[in-house]
């Protein structure tokens, strides 16, 4: 299959030349995305959707690199994680073609570039922490909330007179973020079982996060992983856009913006929308799969939203 992606910059510029090319390209035209969004850092939502719908043997087609790549580095990247996909690139107005021998030539290039990056990036990360810990530093993204306010948030927690969600608007932070601080606070004991004789245990069941597979090292690791995977993420799935894909995510591949937390009106619990769903609720416009979800899973849309512990 062959699949086209257009970029421009702003809204008010025209993607008819790049629209046309795919088109005398043969690529179909339910088959081509247009995104407008300019920038190193913007968010594309529909290049990460080309990504998802792309299988081994089909063909991405663009009309020139820099409208597929944000940097340098990132067009390196993907360029080999293509390859190692199995999906060709033809890159019309620079004569790029993984059908003939130069365009692997160049794929292969692009694959030896990236795996240089990886170890230069490595290297330079170890000899950082190294030197970091020589000096007494402790490495790591800096926490949104101070331990004043994760102290408060266990306090309020612990008493049950709040939801997660309110807590997370109090502080004004995502609701995922203080489930990641609940249980980490010092002196918080595990309560030993006061059962007498011997006993099987229970099979431990796996901690290991299922979309990336990623294993907690420690117990407050742990709990904070369970309380991650306790929120479901609807995505949208990319060979069946009427069909939502639930998936639950740890913190390393938790989905970055955009996403749309639906919040019961009462408790304030509820799954959180990922990428074109969200984009969609951000318009206050549920798209009619997610509503189909929520009316199956027993919620209440109207005239407020209401979760199935509170219809």
């Amino acid at each position: 299959m062959l699949i086209g992606y257009a970029r421009v910059s702003s809204a008010d510029q025209n993607t008819d030349h790049q629209v046309d090319a795919l088109r005398r390209a043969d690529v179909d035209a339910k088959n081509i995305h247009i995104e407008h969004s300019g920038g190193a850092k913007a968010s594309r939502p529909q290049l990460d959707l080309v990504l998802q719908r792309l299988r081994e043997g089909d063909t991405l087609v663009i009309t020139r690199l820099d409208r597929l790549g944000r940097s340098v580095l990132h067009l390196i990247t993907l360029g080999a994680e293509l390859r190692e996909r199995g999906v060709g690139l033809k890159v019309l107005e620079q004569g790029i073609d993984t059908a003939t021998a130069e365009g692997r030539a160049m794929f292969g290039m692009l694959s030896v570039l990236a795996e240089f990056q990886r170890e230069l990036i490595v290297a330079n990360t170890r000899d950082g922490l190294a030197a970091a810990r020589a000096r007494g530093r402790k490495g790591g993204r800096p926490s949104k909330l101070s331990p004043d306010q994760i102290e408060l948030a266990q306090r309020l927690y612990d008493a049950k007179e709040h939801t997660v969600a309110q807590i997370a608007d109090m502080l004004k932070v995502p609701r995922t973020t203080v489930y990641g601080h609940l249980n980490k606070r010092p002196g918080v004991k595990a309560i030993k079982s006061t059962t007498s004789g011997p006993a099987n245990p229970a099979p431990r069941a796996s901690r290991s996060c299922p979309t990336c597979g990623n294993e907690p090292t420690t117990r407050a690791e742990a709990a904070s992983q369970r309380a991650d995977l306790a929120v479901d993420w609807l995505h949208q799935d990319p060979d069946s856009p009427e069909t939502l894909i639930v998936r639950n995510h740890c913190r390393h591949c938790e989905p970055g913006q955009p996403a749309f937390d639906i919040a019961c009106t009462i408790c304030g619990d509820g799954p959180i929308l990922a990428g074109a769903l969200a984009d969609q609720a951000m318009n206050d416009t549920l798209s009619e799969p997610v509503q189909k979800w929520l009316t199956t899973a027993g919620w209440i849309l109207t005239p407020h939203l209401l979760c199935p512990d509170h219809t």
